[in-house]
């Protein structure tokens, strides 16, 4: 376990930081408060801070606080306050002020070993926890919820002019892959749908029953295309095995890149209606936004708009 310890004095750091040591964890030590913070925001390896109750400029207390909004929602970081008075009053104010445990100063190995094996295994808890509320438990992709947040953190850092594209698709015919082969064959197919779609390097999500969507950052709408129609022929080739026979599946694709001013929701919206039309216009293939707003722009370019098989 990586450890931030925060203590003023030497000699305690130099103490403290042997026994950590000692015990297998991976110690950071630091005299300052603000220094500590800073280690903590950019080095996501720390999961413990063990901080003194006196501190320079910012208490202990201070320094706890701190550290639980910095470690917010998905960080679990797990605050020690060190203290020479164990007080019941100052053990209160410890927990109200983000602490999670309290230990005294210095601290006894073994009990310092075991509050730091508590704080592992309340760590991986909380992981564990994260890990399922953002992934889809059938295909191991994003969720809807984190898809949408991890969108928005993709168009923020493309500011208004960087190139963002996206690509919705889902399963053709699925009700009827449910009716004949069942619903266990349903799961297989979409769980193998999103093996192909999981593209390194975008953010891939599964927004709802058989429909996924994969944001491109720093690719075109000519970009998305092409990948749309490789992922199209790769889904066509696939092959199950089943109770019923063999079976096959195909998929439809909608594509739209983002315009200046577009949230999210326009853009993945284009590509919804471009998905749409796909699905209208015999499924399995690839249709741009672009081609069904401006057909008359999309016969005269060199991009392909549309992949019908």
């Amino acid at each position: 376990m990586r450890v931030v310890l925060v203590d003023p004095s030497r000699t305690m750091r130099l103490f403290v930081g042997r026994l950590l040591e000692a015990g297998g964890h991976e110690v950071l030590t630091f005299a300052d408060a603000p220094e500590a913070l800073a280690c903590m925001r950019q080095d996501l390896e720390v999961s413990a801070l063990i901080t003194s109750g006196v501190l320079g400029g910012m208490s202990g207390l201070e320094l706890c606080w701190e550290t639980r909004v910095l470690a917010g929602r998905d960080r679990p970081i797990y605050v020690i306050l060190m203290s020479s008075s164990i007080e019941k009053s100052r053990l209160g104010e410890a927990l109200d002020s983000g602490a999670d445990d309290f230990i005294s100063k210095p601290p006894v190995a073994d009990e310092l070993y075991a509050r730091l094996r508590a704080a592992e295994r309340l760590g991986a808890m909380q992981r564990e926890l994260v890990r399922l509320a953002s992934v889809d438990a059938l295909t191991g992709l994003h969720n809807r919820r984190v898809f949408f947040e991890l969108a928005e953190d993709a168009r923020a850092r493309c500011g208004e002019h960087g190139a963002l594209t996206a690509v919705m698709l889902d399963i053709d015919h699925f009700k009827r892959v449910n009716d004949l082969y069942g619903h266990d064959v349903g799961d297989q197919a979409i769980a193998a749908v999103a093996k192909v779609a999981l593209i390194q390097g975008a953010v891939t999500g599964r927004l709802g029953g058989e429909e996924f969507a994969i944001l491109l950052e720093g690719q075109r709408l000519i970009d998305g295309a092409r990948l749309a129609e490789q992922l199209r022929a790769r889904m066509a080739a696939l092959r199950f095995d089943t109770p019923g026979g063999p079976m096959t599946l195909t998929c439809s694709f909608g594509v739209s890149e983002r315009r200046p001013g577009d949230t999210i929701d326009d853009l993945l919206k284009r590509a919804d209606v471009a998905l749409y039309a796909a699905k209208t216009s015999g499924r399995n293939r690839v249709v741009t936004a672009d081609a069904i707003a401006s057909p008359l722009h999309a016969a005269q370019s060199n991009v392909i708009h549309a992949f019908a098989h």
